[in-house]
């Protein structure tokens, strides 16, 4: 059934993008419902107070992307990230926290998510983080990835060879791109950098996210992290 809802949402570009909240909150999520319903080409399709009510109410709403808050009192937003993102054709997430260099956001990251926002986020970078994730971008910045990776412990010498490992599989231009990823940068930014098109830079991005397995590009710059060739 997800997967019928991502072919759906991808016919046609004057589609708004389809959100569905998540946060035990009712001001936090009357306070975001406000702010994306303002804009024309976001609607707000349903919400969810609850980790466990998320595979619910995606399956009813077919959202293209959930704002998920990480604590909740019964399944919080990291178990319900992961839930989520282990299934095919699952929406993009965007994970809701009020600290912005927190380890669960990086688990919530390792699991699929494609960006955070804090909750104090002003509306008009709330509109822009759901539109670029909707898009198939990340939403982390070089800054706010440094903060993430540094915020934990560096990987053990095990964990970071297997990172490397995984890494070697790539060709050169993907691992390039990798690099890209790995810094934050956008498609266009990799494009400009390596002397391609964004096209192209697409491409790579797709055949390394099936060589190594991952969900989306957030998941390859921690990989590239893991692997200290950031």
């Amino acid at each position: 059934m997800w997967g019928q809802r991502r072919e759906r949402a991808g016919g046609g570009v004057s589609e708004p993008v389809r959100v569905l909240l998540v946060d035990d909150d009712a001001l936090v999520r009357a306070g975001l419902g406000m702010i994306l319903s303002a804009a024309p080409d976001v609607a707000v399709v349903g919400e969810a107070t609850d980790g466990a009510e998320v595979p619910g109410a995606v399956s009813q709403h077919q959202p293209d992307v959930v704002l998920m808050d990480i604590r909740m009192p019964r399944v919080d937003g990291l178990a319900a990230t992961e839930t989520l993102r282990s299934r095919p054709g699952a929406p993009e997430v965007i994970v809701l926290t009020t600290f912005d260099a927190d380890e669960y956001v990086l688990r919530a990251l390792r699991a699929g998510a494609s960006g955070f926002l804090l909750k104090d986020t002003p509306p008009a970078e709330i509109l822009r983080a759901v539109r670029r994730v909707a898009a198939g971008e990340a939403m982390l910045s070089p800054t706010v990835t440094r903060q993430l990776i540094a915020h934990v412990a560096a990987p053990a010498p095990p964990s970071r060879s297997r990172a490397a490992q995984r890494l070697d599989q790539l060709s050169e231009r993907e691992r390039d791109v990798a690099f890209g990823l790995a810094r934050g940068s956008s498609n266009a930014e990799i494009a400009a950098e390596l002397h391609m098109s964004i096209a192209t830079v697409k491409a790579h991005v797709s055949r390394l996210l099936i060589k190594l397995e991952l969900n989306n590009r957030v998941q390859v710059a921690i990989l590239v992290h893991d692997a200290g060739l950031a």
